[in-house]
């Protein structure tokens, strides 16, 4: 594997995706996912981002590949997209604890990830909604 300072391309490749995570809505987003596939509804309750902030950070998110989207009937579910995004953002978190624990940090890194939060919803909790009118 070549090493960042050996490839300008390799460098310019990585920044570009540390601009994904270097954002704090979409790092809020990201986190929260880490429990789990959600709904836009259970992001914008558990963050407080807000219309449309939240559909623009999600946006962003689909298009760099770090979150998926998965349709059923009218309601959408975002998850993070692999074991990478995962990855980054459980390293994240782990170093920027107050004091982090550097083996505790890669035991948290490497972790598998949690079971998905779908099957505890009931099956009403199918309409969309997530504008907020004031």
């Amino acid at each position: 594997m070549t090493a960042i300072y050996q490839s300008r391309e390799l460098a310019d490749r990585a920044t570009e995706k540390l601009k994904v995570y270097a954002q704090p809505q979409r790092l809020m987003i990201l986190s929260y996912l880490l429990q789990g596939e959600s709904t836009v509804s259970d992001i914008d309750n558990a963050t407080a981002i807000g219309q449309p902030a939240l559909s623009q950070q999600l946006a962003e998110l689909r298009r760099a590949k770090v979150v998926k989207t998965r349709r059923e009937g009218k309601q959408i579910w975002y998850d993070l997209a692999d074991d990478t995004a995962r990855l980054c953002v459980k390293t994240m978190e782990a170093l920027l604890k107050d004091e982090p624990d550097h083996d505790k940090l890669v035991q948290a890194a490497t972790s598998s990830p949690p079971s998905s939060r779908k099957k505890d919803r009931p099956a009403s909790a199918g309409a969309a909604g997530f504008a907020k009118i004031l």
